[in-house]
């Protein structure tokens, strides 16, 4: 296992814009270990087991409470570049846990519904994380993401995202891609100008 930090987001998901809490009780370390558990026993019942597995938050050492707890979870299985990612949740551990839930899922539908029915949902969660240079920004400067020559005040900025969001956000039948992209965008205006 990897772990990669900062989180590196799927660029095919859309963001959660208002989180809850969960009824789960684990620590950090504790749903990590039902991820990987959850992942080896998927990975033993199907008889492709899942490699490459990178975990990707915004957790350290010395902030386990990041105002980000989107977890995203990366693994390969029978040639499926895959990723489930989930920031439903307050803390990162509940959204580890939740993941592992995901999984648990999937190894019900594989008992039930057999390989073909899991095989096509794992397509779903084939997802790369948006373009990102060497430093860990955007691949463009988040001003350009949001249709502007030069770094916009805030303001302009969060309007911009409002308007272009309209258009590019999934539930109005938008581009997933775009709309994460636009996403990571706006996000990187607000920490630029902090």
């Amino acid at each position: 296992m990897t772990v990669a930090y900062p989180l590196q987001w799927p660029q095919t998901m859309g963001r959660t814009a208002s989180r809850q809490s969960s009824r789960f009780n684990t620590s950090v370390s504790g749903a990590v270990k039902n991820v990987m558990d959850e992942l080896r026993r998927f990975g033993n019942d199907s008889n492709k087991p899942c490699s490459g597995i990178l975990v990707s938050s915004n957790v350290t050492l010395t902030d386990q409470r990041p105002k980000d707890p989107g977890v995203a979870v990366y693994f390969r299985w029978d040639n499926i570049d895959c990723c489930i990612a989930v920031d439903r949740y307050t803390h990162p551990e509940e959204n580890l846990q939740a993941i592992a839930k995901v999984i648990e899922a999937e190894r019900t539908k594989l008992r039930h519904g057999g390989l073909n029915i899991v095989r096509a949902a794992f397509r779903g969660y084939a997802a790369l994380p948006p373009p990102k240079d060497a430093s860990g920004n955007l691949a463009r400067p988040w001003w350009q993401v949001l249709g502007f020559d030069t770094e916009p005040a805030l303001e302009m900025a969060e309007a911009r995202y409002r308007e272009r969001a309209k258009r590019y956000h999934p539930d109005r039948g938008g581009d997933p891609a775009e709309f994460s992209v636009l996403t990571e965008a706006i996000r990187q205006a607000r920490g630029a100008q902090r």
